[in-house]
């Protein structure tokens, strides 16, 4: 109990100190300590929890706690009201006041139910407490070096970095609060305080365009905060429910808790930016890559998408499953669609993003366990991958100006190191044997077993678009004809670790994500379902996937033996016969010597945001609307 105490309370401590320190070695120390104890007690609490017991309960009176969190319920509120009369957007004050005071009458009236325990610990939650205490802690890590580059670049904004730090640790305690937290009003409570990081975080350069995005992320996640709050008032006040796990053994035998189970998979939704909501994702890519990458990995749309595993269960055969599916499907084939047409890396990275939390989403809501493991699976891959990728782009941004796919042609020339740990990233998104692949195997199983042609529809042409953006992005890296010169190194050594520690992780998850699945997600599986379920993967499965690995090791260093010693031979490319004697020029129809230029094709006229971004949003809300109808009017 004390390590999960101290992984909760511990990190808004370190905020507010990291908030009163100046720039400068005293806070880079201070920060590099706070990491490093993060770490080490995840990872003696994770031991711990898996020696001790799969199942633990804690804390089941907090009378004075409850309280406490009442009153810092309320402060957010009036911090809300504060920016929203400070910007004139009135609406956000609106939306927080509608779900923060009728949580307050319920529990000063004494109407809240009560009983049951507040912290419980599972598999789950320590896969969750290890992706967001060691991924999140890699990414504060290499902000340390990263924000001072990035003020360099933008001396027009004000340096707010020890603001930016201390938000980024209060990231971290909210959301190792939300996944210990097993009563409703506790998530409810750490769930609105990362709305309120998000905003603070996308907001910090308090540019024109960083604002309005802030705000559009603000409004959205409240808008899920207030189906959150209905969902609380309903547990407690008509099915007399306090914790989550209660509400979904209700939810699996019984059509009573489908309305609560609907609000919460609609705040799930805004919180892992599916669409319609997908927008304020979208709009987050202002702010500094370290926001990005926490938001997309360790933090923000990962409770989402935690939330809806804890529920799927109850959404197994019901109108609220197809809801889940239908929209996370669609928003999985839509934003990998989407994904084709940019060139901006973080925008590449946003619609990657959104994309798999909808393929998770539709994994959730289908309800059977090979689904929830598939995922599971997705949900631990992408945090590391993504988080790779995040932290690359961005160094590449600081390193070179920029971070536009085209301007990384010839990166493994520029930047060799860069080049190879986006490679990595890359990887393992989509290729095999990396997890991500395999999850998507596992989730196209579990689709065809549902029975939902739309499901596997979704799933093939979304895979499909996938492997497109994925491969161009690869083939732009490992390109070397438009002006590929060697560029210096400006990463820090604490870039540096964290970019390789997780391309290490990257690695280690390939070859060890049977034994994960093992020890970890098949036993929560069996906790979850209550009964003894068949092994996801197969002896066979893993033979194969052994082949694969071996195959991806074995070719490349073959293909260096067989190089050894030899010298290198320059093949110059064949350009219409007016070759300028190397494999960069050429003589164009004036007869003057022009540089060649690769570039990819992005689609925009076929699946550009101003073609079928708006179309998608608008078929997203309706369908939303009228199966949250459909479904709640069932019920009723």
């Amino acid at each position: 109990m004390a390590m999960i105490v101290s992984l909760m309370v511990f990190p808004f401590i370190a905020a507010l100190i990291l908030s009163m320190l100046k720039p400068g070695k005293l806070r880079d120390l201070f920060v590099f300590a706070s990491c490093v104890l993060i770490v080490v007690t995840v990872t003696a609490f994770s031991v711990s929890a898996l020696c001790n017991g799969r199942n633990q309960s804690y804390l089941v009176e907090t009378q004075l706690l409850d309280k406490g969190m009442l009153l810092a319920e309320l402060g957010l509120m009036g911090l809300v009201f504060y920016y929203s009369f400070r910007h004139k957007q009135y609406y956000a004050a609106l939306l927080s006041a509608a779900q923060t005071l009728p949580i307050a009458w319920m529990e000063l009236s004494g109407r809240s139910a009560e009983g049951g325990s507040h912290i419980v610990v599972d598999d789950l939650t320590v896969i969750m407490c290890m992706v967001v205490g060691v991924v999140g802690c890699l990414i504060c890590v290499y902000a340390v070096g990263y924000i001072r580059e990035y003020h360099k670049h933008h001396p027009e904004y004000k340096d707010r970095s020890s603001f930016f730090f201390s938000m980024l640790f209060v990231f971290l305690g909210a959301m190792f609060g939300l996944v210990f937290s097993s009563n409703l009003t506790w998530i409810y409570f750490f769930w609105e305080i990362t709305s309120i990081c998000s905003f603070l975080l996308i907001g910090y350069n308090q540019s024109e365009e960083a604002i309005r995005n802030s705000f559009r992320a603000l409004w959205m996640n409240l808008l899920g905060g207030l189906g959150f709050a209905v969902a609380i008032l309903y547990s407690s006040m008509v099915l007399d429910i306090a914790n989550i796990q209660d509400l979904v053994t209700l939810g699996t035998g019984s059509q009573t808790a489908i309305i609560p189970v609907i609000l919460l998979a609609f705040a799930a939704l805004t919180k892992s930016a599916q669409m319609p909501f997908s927008r304020w994702l979208l709009g987050a890519m202002v702010a500094p890559t370290p926001t990005s990458a926490l938001l997309h990995s360790a933090t923000m749309v990962k409770a989402g998408v935690y939330l809806l595993i804890r529920l799927s269960p109850a959404l197994y055969g019901n109108l609220a499953g197809i809801m889940v599916t239908t929209i996370g499907g669609f928003t999985f084939f839509a934003a990998s669609l989407l994904a084709i047409s940019q060139s901006d890396g973080k925008k590449v990275l946003a619609y990657s993003t959104i994309s798999n939390l909808g393929l998770i989403t539709a994994c959730a809501g289908v309800g059977l366990h090979e689904a929830v493991w598939a995922g599971i699976l997705l949900l631990v891959f992408h945090a590391v991958s993504k988080s790779l990728m995040f932290l690359s782009v961005g160094a590449v941004e600081n390193s070179t100006g920029s971070r536009n796919i085209e301007d990384m042609h010839g990166l493994i020339v520029k930047l060799p190191k860069l080049a190879f740990v986006m490679i990595v990233g890359i990887s393992g998104m989509f290729l095999a044997p990396f997890g991500m692949l395999i999850s998507k195997w596992a989730a196209l199983k579990a689709f065809v077993d549902s029975k939902s042609i739309l499901l596997v529809i979704f799933l093939v042409f979304g895979s499909a678009s996938t492997l497109f953006y994925w491969g161009k992005w690869l083939g732009k890296l490992v390109a070397v004809i438009h002006r590929s010169e060697r560029l210096p190194d400006k990463l820090e050594k604490s870039d540096w670790f964290s970019i390789y520690t997780l391309a290490f992780l990257v690695i280690a998850l390939c070859v060890s994500f049977p034994l994960l699945s093992t020890y970890l997600v098949q036993p929560f599986l069996v906790q979850m379902f209550h009964e003894n379920l068949a092994a996801v993967i197969s002896s066979s499965d893993l033979k194969t996937m052994f082949l694969m690995l071996c195959t991806i090791v074995i070719l490349p260093v073959m293909v260096r033996l067989l190089t050894f010693g030899k010298e290198n031979k320059i093949v110059i490319s064949y350009m219409g016969g007016a070759n300028s004697g190397d494999d960069r020029h050429f003589t164009d129809s004036f007869g003057q010597e022009t540089s060649m230029y690769l570039a990819n094709w992005y689609m925009e006229d076929l699946f550009g945001e101003k073609k079928i971004l708006r179309p998608s949003l608008v078929l997203a809300s309706a369908g939303l609307i009228v199966l949250m109808i459909v479904a709640i009017g069932g019920v009723i």
